[in-house]
């Protein structure tokens, strides 16, 4: 994914990446909620968005950490 591609990203989606690139482990969604200021709802639902994207991978049950791609997308 480019920084183009970002650019498509919803801003619940945006908030989510960032809240996972200044974490030090996977996160669980209501981690990440509180992070972002976000509902979990929202933070569910966008999380679901960005693994389609292949930004978020879950690497521990029940939490999510970025992927390679997540990583550097988070960055732009």
């Amino acid at each position: 994914m480019t920084a183009k591609d970002t650019d498509s990203l919803a801003p619940e989606g945006f908030q989510v990446l960032k809240a996972l690139a200044r974490a030090a482990a996977p996160q669980a969604p209501k981690q990440i909620a509180q992070a972002a200021g976000l509902d979990g709802k929202v933070v569910s639902d966008a999380i679901k968005g960005l693994k389609s994207l292949g930004l978020v991978d879950s690497p521990v049950r029940c939490k999510y950490g970025l992927t390679a791609a997540g990583q550097e997308a988070a960055k732009s």
